[in-house]
């Protein structure tokens, strides 16, 4: 794989309602972008504060919804009517409030142990991308946790050097629920677009740690290869750079 060459964007807006409102404008605009050029369009999603902007801006997004496939750039190995489901928190947050179905979301199996789920989760994303050494997602939405992880990679952990395979399992997560299945960076950096998106003085110091001095956290790992890499923060989140 070639050197990263991404291109970072950072847009700074007044307050979170509009942190929600330019995340939904971006994806509404590389969705249509996609399904004009390839008739498709393919989208990670991640849970926590990222959840919550996409589930109040996206309904008011005009898209060709059918064209849409959904993935999870992570996902707890919980049942789907657990609070800790990722699917969840999306299912009733945009299934009945915009025309997209449950089966446009691809899902982990939470009946399998954590190994066998990210085996099958991979055979349901090499299905997705038939022919790729790497699938190539149109957009990927990251989270960044309290100590700089994203996705279920986090720091000091083996998994940051994983190189080999599309997805893989985590059991000793030391966030709870502790078994997961997670995208690699390889799969992450092969991303069109890769954005994180936040706000609020309690993400300040992360970002600053992040972006202001580039310290080598999983967060800042992430790097598009041939791809562009968006941060969009509320001026609380921005106010230590």
């Amino acid at each position: 794989m070639s050197p990263p060459v991404s291109k970072t964007v950072r847009k700074v807006v007044e307050k979170e309602e509009e942190v929600a409102r330019e995340l939904c404008a971006l994806i509404e605009k590389l969705s249509n972008e996609s399904v004009d050029q390839r008739g498709t369009f393919n989208i990670g999603l991640s849970g926590g504060s990222m959840a919550k902007f996409v589930c109040s801006g996206l309904p008011s997004i005009k898209t060709n919804w059918e064209k849409w496939s959904l993935f999870f750039c992570d996902e707890r190995l919980v049942p789907f009517t657990a609070e800790d489901s990722t699917y969840k928190i999306y299912r009733e947050g945009l299934v009945g409030k915009t025309p997209l179905t449950e089966e446009q979301f691809v899902l982990i199996n939470p009946d399998l142990d954590v190994a066998d789920a990210a085996k099958d989760y991979e055979e349901k994303l090499r299905a997705s991308f038939p022919d790729s050494e790497w699938p190539a997602f149109d957009i990927l939405l990251l989270g960044m946790g309290p100590d700089g992880h994203t996705a279920s990679l986090f720091p000091g952990h083996q998994l940051l050097e994983e190189k080999d395979i599309w997805i893989a399992a985590i059991s000793d997560s030391p966030k709870p629920p502790s078994c997961r299945v997670t995208m690699t960076f390889p799969v992450i950096n092969n991303a069109k677009c890769c954005v994180f998106a936040m706000a609020g003085q309690g993400k300040a110091d992360m970002v600053k740690r992040i972006l202001g001095d580039g310290e080598a956290l999983p967060s800042g790992m992430v790097k598009p290869v041939n791809g562009e890499l968006i941060w969009i923060l509320d001026k609380a989140a921005a106010s230590k750079l």
